[in-house]
């Protein structure tokens, strides 16, 4: 299921929120209104976070996280890092990492298994991510933009990545990925993907302004209208996945 929310009038819900398969963060001082979209369709399964990192609300592009850990900047303070520790699942290891390139959701895209990071990432941070996240880790760009964190957006399901990214690359990232992708928008057009939407295995939510059509894309290549039947988005992207 697909759900349209705005934070405060503003569209980029993936600046404000974090989703995984065990927990979300959402961003303290929001709407009620928001919260309770986020609320209504989780909170019987998965926890809902309020919080801030290194003070800021935009926690989306602050942090990277999956079922297995959380990663956050330095720069986080030690209330608020006791604060997560608290309200995540015991399961859930959180790690403070010390990197040059700060906002970690910029540079690092994952899901539970492979993470695709900046190709500049310190080699310590990588090693943290792997061991922290469990995953495995990949340098690579996105349409050629190194913010790989921000221009695709990937499920255990699928992806979607900037539409501007070639059949070559996709074929690259997918059989990498061991997902199907596919070169999409949110936000009535909007290339920045991550920004724009969160997503984990059963559920997405995108900004207001995202369009029918970019939401019935988003619910086939993440697989989430398990009722209907996969359109062709889906179907074809399997093509490119190597072990069938």
């Amino acid at each position: 299921m697909a759900v349209r929310a705005s934070f405060e009038k503003n569209n980029e819900i993936g600046c404000f929120s974090k989703l995984t398969n065990t927990y979300c963060l959402v961003a303290i001082g929001g709407s009620e209104n928001f919260y309770s979209v986020f609320e209504g369709e989780l909170s019987e399964t998965i926890p809902v976070v309020h919080a801030s990192i290194a003070g800021c609300r935009i926690i989306g592009r602050m942090c990277v996280g999956n079922r297995h850990g959380l990663l956050v900047p330095s720069s986080t303070a030690d209330q608020e890092l006791q604060h997560l520790r608290n309200c995540l699942p015991d399961t859930v290891r959180i790690q403070r990492v010390e990197e040059r390139l700060s906002a970690l959701g910029n540079v690092i895209a994952c899901n539970d298994y492979n993470a695709l990071v900046h190709p500049d990432l310190d080699r310590e941070t990588e090693e943290i991510l792997a061991d922290t996240l469990k995953v495995e880790v990949f340098r690579q760009t996105v349409a050629e933009q190194v913010l790989v964190g921000s221009y695709c957006t990937f499920s255990n399901q699928g992806g979607l990545v900037h539409p501007k990214t070639s059949i070559e690359d996709q074929d690259e990232l997918s059989s990498l990925l061991q997902v199907p992708l596919v070169a999409g928008t949110v936000n009535r057009g909007s290339d920045v993907i991550a920004a724009g939407m969160v997503v984990n295995d059963w559920c997405a939510f995108c900004g207001l302004d995202t369009t029918s059509t970019e939401l019935s894309v988003i619910e086939s290549i993440f697989r989430l209208s398990d009722t209907a039947p996969h359109s062709a988005i889906a179907t074809s992207m399997r093509d490119s996945l190597i072990d069938r």
